[in-house]
């Protein structure tokens, strides 16, 4: 593999930079989502829609913890690409130590009272019934290797804001790997049930790991960290946790989201319903990946041109990143328009093994996951405006805006529709929630980010 500077993201054309930084990471959460994907038909088919039931409840626990990580990294690599930008290589040193110790003081202070309190936790979040039995055995594992996850999240981002986004790629590849393998293995050849689901995925955080670790230990690294950069700064925590915190408010709104969706959705329609959120929840991680993957490889460009004082880069790495996102998802929501059944069938156990109760739920699922898949993807060709605008505040280094536009789509919009619209329409006002919360996030983003383009450039965005 070539080496790479992080120089080349000021002077490559912003095409080329593009298509460098934004191919790999959409690979990479292609092959992350085909994972979250994968993972959950190996369950369904291999122990049944209600284990898919009880891994939704599960995720938004541990994704939050693991975005602890994911916070962190994406907060301390806005620092670093600037700081890379602005060739000052001990802020960004200083940032990277700082990094790691925050992650480990932070996540492992999380797991523990996580295990303390799980079985308060698990209700909570809608694992009652049949689900709350297998979603504690699959929570309890998970949680010891969140920390882990948590690490490779953060180090993903700093190779990213190095320029290395195949290294990063690698790094999403491998646990996918390890953990389709470790789930035909432990599920089906070993019929371990939800604990062989579980340790599948907790070995596959170990693995990815391992793989980050090699990497800033090795030679293909620029940020080689002694103990002194371990010591946190009191300037670059603040700075990390300003930025990083827009990564962590929009997770924590994540999982209050599935907090009020699983308990809305088992209320109008019991654990069926919920398995239909747990299925529309896998497309969303799945399908939208090259959107996000283009969002992941704008962060790196344009804020390495804003600390270089580039402006017309960053605003053309705007223009390209947003037309190119838009029209990938207007193909996603043709994509999924015509065929929401096929998709929903993946998720599905349909051997003779399957009982009265269990083929009743598929039926269920069968009948109201395709209408809901439509539903929720409706403004997808038109959602990378917000996501895109909201990250380029987050990548040139300006937390309050990054914060309030990144909230806006599932905060401010998203959560008061889905506790008003389900009074009114029914199970229809939890679904067409997403579209309504999608536009008008839109049009909030667009505008900000239209006038902080003319501010720094004095030239208005292409719309």
């Amino acid at each position: 593999m070539a080496k790479v500077s992080s120089t080349e993201l000021g002077t490559e054309s912003i095409g080329k930079l593009l298509i460098k930084q934004a191919i790999p990471a959409s690979i990479g959460i292609l092959v992350m989502s085909l994972n979250v994907l994968i993972d959950s038909i190996f369950v369904g088919k291999w122990i049944g829609s209600i284990a898919i039931a009880a891994i939704n409840v599960v995720l938004p626990v541990s994704f939050f913890i693991a975005a602890l990580g994911m916070a962190i990294g994406i907060g301390g690599s806005s620092i670093i690409s600037r700081a890379l930008g602005a060739e000052n290589q001990k802020k960004a040193l200083t940032t990277f130590g700082n990094q790691i110790t925050l992650t480990v003081l932070i996540t492992v202070g999380m797991v523990i009272p996580g295990l303390i309190f799980i079985d308060d936790i698990i209700p909570g979040f809608g694992g009652k019934g049949a689900i709350f039995d297998p979603a504690k055995i699959y929570y309890t594992i998970v949680l010891y290797g969140v920390p882990f996850l948590a690490l490779c999240m953060m180090g993903n981002n700093v190779i990213r804001a190095e320029g290395k986004p195949r290294y990063s790629m690698i790094a999403m590849i491998i646990p996918t790997i390890g953990n389709l393998l470790l789930d035909y293995l432990l599920i089906n050849v070993l019929d371990m049930g939800m604990y062989g689901a579980a340790w599948a995925t907790t070995l596959s955080y170990l693995m990815c790991f391992a793989y980050i670790l090699w990497f800033f230990l090795g030679k293909n690294s620029e940020l080689k960290i002694n103990f002194s950069h371990l010591i946190p700064s009191r300037e670059i925590v603040s700075e990390i946790g300003s930025l990083g915190f827009v990564t962590l408010a929009r997770q924590a709104v994540v999982s209050i989201i599935y907090l009020i969706m699983n308990n809305i959705l088992f209320g109008l329609g019991g654990e069926a319903l919920v398995s239909v959120y747990a299925i529309v929840g896998r497309m969303l991680m799945f399908v939208l990946f090259p959107v996000l993957g283009i969002t992941q490889g704008f962060l790196p460009i344009a804020g390495f041109n804003y600390g270089a004082k580039k402006y017309d880069r960053v605003r053309e790495s705007v223009n390209k990143s947003i037309i190119t996102a838009c029209v990938v998802g207007l193909l996603v929501f043709l994509l999924i328009f015509f065929i929401p059944d096929v998709f929903t069938r993946l998720f599905l156990k349909n051997d003779g093994s399957l009982t009265a109760e269990e083929l009743k739920t598929n039926a269920v699922i069968l009948a109201k996951a395709p209408g809901a898949l439509r539903w929720v993807f409706a403004a997808t060709p038109i959602v990378a405006v917000q996501l895109i605008g909201a990250a380029y505040f987050q990548a040139i280094g300006k937390a309050r805006p990054a914060l309030l536009l990144t909230l806006s789509r599932q905060g401010f919009f998203f959560i008061p529709l889905i506790l008003i619209l389900p009074g009114i329409y029914g199970e229809t006002g939890v679904w067409i929630s997403f579209p309504i919360a999608d536009i008008l996030s839109t049009i909030v983003t667009a505008y900000f980010l239209n006038r902080e383009i003319r501010r720094t450039s004095g030239i208005k965005i292409d719309s």
